[in-house]
Parts: structure tokens; C-alpha cells; sequence
């Protein structure tokens, strides 16, 4: 059930969840527009996409396994392929600590070079850790390419911050929408269920180039960043705080839980001098995520701090839903 050229979609939001979603669905052959107050290459703390970690670490919950197996292979293809697009494989560790054994994470029979850790080998605190080999990529980087991609395909980006999602569908004549608006599904999609996540985290200079976490009664990680020279280091996540003040105290705590898992690999950083902070609002949804039909609208939002995780697969789903959608709307002959 292939799109036709004359069928118009306009997603709103051009995070990375909208992105995706306008890629397949113009790959797909579809007229497609979006709709976005922020676009890449701009900053703010509107959006949280520039300032992802951007790794493919699953959840380790089951939830939407299927639609986080279909992404991290949409990756794959273009590490492979395009390593212009700053996307690639590392390698990567994650520790638990509130977590006895591994019987939980049901990635590890589906990621490349799944190691379980011995326990001698943990950082202190830690109960039990893994190695694999994932996907990741540089949001500074990765965003511009995806759209100057978008663009080559006829897509074009209006900058807008629209109050409903009909205005949107006014503005582009279009048949389907596609809210993927993150926060602004709040008013738009009218769900109270909508959540911001503050996260503060600082690029750091660094040749480190291993992706580290740990996950379970904190949440500390070092993700590198192809073509800039340096790693992310965090991670913080507070509900419902919109504060684009840095937190000096948080850069001090985030450093110090950095070194005991790396084994003091950033000792040397002067957190006055040698850090560059980076605040961001991720936008959840209390209940999960959310990718459903409802008339002509494909809610696709609430995706948290799992939005690279999940992006591709989603957007595979959001395209079978734009299909039935407009497959629905067509007159029947």
C-alpha cells in the first residue's frame, strides 16, 4: 500500500521523533511538510533532540522491544553505510545496581557482543554489568543531516509554533497529521499525562571513546561525540523542572559518580574551566509512550530520554498508521 505524491502528511515537530517519521513517510513517496518551532541547528531548552546522549541502549523493561529491535537496525544499515551522518558502532558497558543478574535484560540475545562482566570487575555499588556493541550518534551532527536529507526529498520545514494541530493541517492542506510535538502534545493532543524531564549534562574534551552507564538507583553515564572532539558526560533526570539555569552542583556530582565508574578516567577536569553544560527537557508521558491512529492524526510522542532508542521503529509505525489513514480517507470507487 504505497503513498502517492498528492497525498500531503504535516508533522508537527522536528525533534527526533518528527524527523524520522518524515523520512519513511517521504522515502514512502508521500508529500510531507513539517511544522516545528524549533529545527535543527537551533538551540533552547524548548527541545530536548540536540542534546540527547543519542545511544541505542533499550530499556530494560520489555516494553516496545519490537519497535527498539527495528530501530537500532535502521542504525546499523547506516553505520555502515553513511558514516558521514556521524552515526556508528562502539562499544558499550552498562552496570546495575539494583539488580542481582542479567535475567531481566532482554536485549542481550538480540545486540552484537553481549559480555556478561565479572563481579570483581564493577565499579563499587554495582551488582552486575554487561558489554555489547551498540549504535550512536552526534545529535550537532546527525539533526542537520537528517534534514538537509529531508530536504533533498522535497520536504519542506515551516517554522512555526502553532496553537492546535488543525492550524497546522490548515496551513499545509494536508490529509494526515502526525503529532510528534513532544511537550506541546500537552495542549495539542490535550493530554494531561504529559511530563518534562530536566537533564543537565557537560561535554568534555576527551579521546574516550567507550559509551558508559550506570542504570538502577542512579543514573551516570560517558557518551563519546564523533566529530566534536569529546564526550557527554551525566546524566540527571528531574520531573516537571523547566530551569534553564545550570546547576553548579550537579556538574560537581556528575563528575565525581563519572570517575568512580571509569576509574578516575576525568580526574583531570576542572569543572570551572574545562566543561561546556548542556541543559535540555526531555518529554515524557506518565503511562509510556504513545504512537496511535485517532481519525487523521498519529499521535507519536512521550518517548522521555528513549527517543533515539525508539526513533525509527517508531517511525515505521508511524507510517503503516499514515497509510491506513489516508487508505481510509480515499473514496471508495
Amino acid at each position: 500500500m504505497a503513498g502517492k505524491k498528492h497525498d500531503t502528511v504535516v508533522v508537527v515537530g522536528a525533534g527526533i521523533i518528527g524527523l524520522a517519521s518524515a523520512l519513511l513517510l517521504a522515502e514512502e513517496g508521500l508529500n510531507v511538510s513539517i511544522v516545528a518551532r524549533d529545527i535543527p541547528g537551533d538551540g533552547g531548552l524548548g527541545w530536548a533532540s540536540p542534546y540527547a546522549g543519542a545511544t541505542l541502549i533499550p530499556p530494560p523493561e520489555l516494553g516496545n522491544k519490537e519497535m527498539a529491535m527495528e530501530s537500532f537496525r535502521w542504525y546499523q544499515r547506516l553505520a555502515k553505510s553513511d558514516p558521514s551522518s556521524s552515526v556508528r558502532t562502539v562499544k558499550a558497558t552498562e552496570y546495575f545496581t539494583d539488580r542481582e543478574n542479567d535475567d531481566t535484560i532482554w536485549y542481550k540475545e538480540f545486540v552484537p557482543e553481549y559480555k556478561l562482566l565479572p563481579k570483581h570487575s564493577l565499579p563499587p555499588g554495582c551488582k552486575v554489568g554487561y558489554s555489547f556493541e551498540t549504535c550512536l550518534a552526534n545529535p550537532e551532527v546527525f539533526l542537520p543531516w537528517l534534514k538537509k536529507k529531508l530536504e533533498g526529498l522535497g520536504v519542506k520545514f515551516i517554522r512555526s509554533e502553532v496553537k492546535s494541530l488543525l492550524e497546522a493541517k490548515q496551513m499545509t492542506g494536508a490529509s494526515v497529521i502526525v503529532n510528534a510535538s513532544g511537550l506541546g502534545a500537552k495542549e495539542l493532543a490535550g493530554d494531561s499525562a504529559v511530563a518534562g524531564y530536566r537533564g543537565q549534562t557537560m561535554f568534555v574534551k576527551s579521546d574516550y571513546d567507550e559509551v558508559r552507564l550506570i542504570n538502577g538507583d542512579e543514573y551516570t553515564y560517558v557518551i563519546p561525540r564523533k566529530f566534536s572532539g569529546g564526550v557527554i558526560l551525566g546524566g540527571i533526570s528531574q520531573e516537571n523542572n523547566f530551569d534553564g539555569a545550570v546547576d553548579t552542583n550537579l556538574r560537581k556530582d556528575i563528575l565525581r559518580r563519572v570517575n568512580r565508574m571509569t576509574g578516575g578516567a576525568f580526574e583531570h577536569v576542572n569543572i570551572d574551566t574545562d566543561v561546556k553544560d548542556l541543559v535540555g527537557v526531555r518529554p515524557g508521558r506518565k503511562g509510556g509512550l504513545r504512537v496511535e491512529l485517532d481519525g487523521s492524526i498519529v499521535h507519536a510522542y512521550g518517548f522521555k530520554g528513549a527517543g533515539y532508542v525508539f526513533s525509527f521503529g517508531a517511525a515505521a509505525k508511524v507510517k503503516r498508521l499514515v497509510l491506513q489513514a489516508l487508505e481510509t480517507a480515499r473514496p471508495k470507487l
